[in-house]
């Protein structure tokens, strides 16, 4: 196929309405950059303020409660490149680069896989867009950081998502999510012609299928490892409704990480089991464009949404498309991922006036950070799924896929 997305089945109407969102996003992420300070946008709250934090704060246990800490700040960063790249204005990649030097200490941040979204999404795009190599020197510190925590067992390796490794509980656990912090390590092989990148996140993949996804092709939200035999103990949730359920980002996570898995590694299993992924996800929307926070919810909880989870899958079928080597496939995955994209611009961005781009966002329900407002890992990948339709290849590499057909 193409490297561009010109098999992308786009009508002229859709490609319009989406730059004109991304005009909107420029004019919303300059007026908020100015009211920041130093600190970082993380969801909004209540009052439809955005919750701020420090580019500085790590993540980690105090006690038995688990903090995430700041792994929110490079989505900023990446809007501020968006919009740079988007309206060619200066101010923007300005900003970008004062705060790519407030977050840059992240990049040797020892306890997270979230090292991975921090610098995915700032110091990669940062460096495409610019050609700095200091910005690639940034992104290839934290990528040496996040190799660092494969952990190896006798079924294979996975990347221990959260904590200390000498902190058995860290140690043991593994995240969907980091499917999708594994394209800073497919970045780093590319850009430093080191396999050894390449093959920590193809031994992840690999587990990950193995102990994540269910029967019916949905996906745990975490699993916990035997450390020496590397066997499933259990599988759990922390962001979902119950330990079985179908948390729908997570399904997302799962989704943009195989499509990513599948290019970089042109394992042709990888793509098979990210439609499988994104077939389950499409059958339980049941026809909608948004899907709940969990697909399992019941009750009054069954109608929070998670316009995040929307986004996240919205940019990996976009991406799908483009890679897949059967085109009435390329086709069928296309479409899906325009539709999706263009049920955000139109039914869920943000009035005038309010702060983030899409609201009805959900951070985690069960903890009752950020529901029904915006977030900014949400606000990042709608963006950019959004720049691989009006400017492909132009906020990241349109690496080559070498996908068989069969």
């Amino acid at each position: 196929m193409s490297l561009s997305n010109s098999s992308l089945p786009v009508t002229d109407e859709q490609k319009q309405l989406f730059s004109r969102i991304l005009d909107r996003t420029a004019d919303r992420v300059a007026a908020d950059e100015l009211g920041f300070g130093v600190e970082f946008p993380q969801v909004t709250g209540p009052d439809g303020e955005w919750v701020r934090l420090p580019a500085s704060l790590s993540a980690g246990y105090d006690g038995d409660a688990w903090s995430h800490g700041n792994w929110f700040c490079g989505f900023w960063v990446g809007l501020l490149l968006t919009s740079h790249l988007h309206t060619g204005e200066a101010r923007f990649l300005e900003w970008a680069r004062a705060r790519m030097r407030l977050v840059e200490q992240r990049a040797h941040d020892p306890n997270t896989h979230d090292i991975g979204f921090i610098f995915d999404s700032s110091a990669v795009p940062g460096h495409h867009v610019t050609g700095d190599a200091w910005f690639a020197d940034i992104a290839l510190a934290a990528a040496d950081k996040l190799r660092a925590r494969l952990v190896t067992t006798r079924a294979g390796a996975y990347l221990a998502s959260w904590g200390p490794l000498s902190d058995p509980r860290g140690r043991s656990a593994s995240a969907i999510d980091t499917m999708a912090n594994l394209s800073l390590l497919y970045w780093a092989a590319n850009y430093a012609d080191d396999g050894s990148y390449r093959h920590a996140a193809d031994a992840h993949a690999e587990m990950t299928a193995r102990a994540f996804v269910r029967s019916d092709d949905s996906t745990y939200h975490a699993v916990e490892y035997a450390l020496e035999s590397g066997a499933r103990k259990r599988g759990y949730t922390f962001q979902g409704a119950f330990d079985e359920s179908a948390w729908s980002r997570g399904q997302a996570w799962a989704i943009y990480g195989y499509v990513n898995s599948a290019r970089e590694t042109g394992k042709r299993a990888y793509l098979d089991l990210a439609e499988r992924l994104a077939d389950y996800y499409v059958r339980r929307l049941d026809g909608r464009h948004v899907p709940p926070w969990d697909f399992d919810a019941s009750g009054r909880e069954a109608e929070i949404k998670d316009t995040a989870a929307a986004a996240i899958v919205a940019s990996a079928l976009i991406e799908m498309a483009r890679v897949h080597p059967d085109a009435q496939s390329a086709q069928k995955w296309g479409r899906h991922g325009l539709a999706m994209l263009e049920a955000l611009c139109r039914d869920e961005f943000t009035k005038d006036g309010q702060h983030g781009l899409l609201h009805n966002s959900c951070y985690s329900k069960p903890h009752g950070i950020g529901v029904d407002g915006a977030t900014m890992f949400g606000d990042f990948f709608f963006v950019e799924a959004l720049c691989r339709v009006v400017h492909p290849g132009g906020l990241r590499p349109l690496d080559a896929p070498h996908i068989p057909l069969a």
